[in-house]
């Protein structure tokens, strides 16, 4: 599996669009290569490097396994358009939570896609924990984009 964003490559720099600093949009994902045992998708973007440890910024689920990728801009409510659930980030709010790190080093941002061999069934707004819980034993596939993001100058 593969998981690309047309904004930024792996391991470069996430657009200020995407962040606190700018729109604070979701940006727009694709992937390829879902395992045809896969009965549905997950999607978690967390950055590791946050001050009190892992900061939860997506949590999405029960996307369609048919689906090849999510459009820019997904609306912050539990529900995602073309189908599948979105749970609460660290901010406290369903969906995508821009990169908003302290002002200092680039933090890192791991967007991870998961195949999985069933729905699972959780209710909208599930926390992060919940869908790792629900995964476990349930992955037949995985696919991470990582991009950084340093927060600019007076933001």
């Amino acid at each position: 599996m593969k998981i690309e964003c047309g904004d930024f490559h792996a391991d470069g720099e996430i657009p200020v669009k995407f962040t606190c600093q700018g729109e604070d949009v979701s940006p727009a994902l694709s992937w390829n290569g879902v395992p045809r045992e896969a009965a549905s998708l997950a999607l978690l973007c967390e950055d590791p490097d946050a001050p009190g440890g892992l900061w939860v910024h997506w949590v999405a689920y029960d996307l369609p396994a048919s689906l090849l990728g999510l459009p820019e801009g997904v609306p912050r409510r539990p529900e995602v358009p073309g189908g599948g659930l979105q749970g609460v980030n660290d901010f406290g709010r369903a969906g995508y939570g821009g990169p908003c790190p302290p002002h200092g080093p680039h933090h890192r941002y791991y967007f991870r896609l998961y195949a999985l061999d069933r729905k699972l069934g959780l209710p909208p707004k599930a926390s992060r924990r919940d869908l790792l819980a629900a995964m476990e034993g349930r992955v037949v596939g995985q696919a991470e984009l990582m991009g950084r993001y340093k927060r600019q100058p007076g933001g």
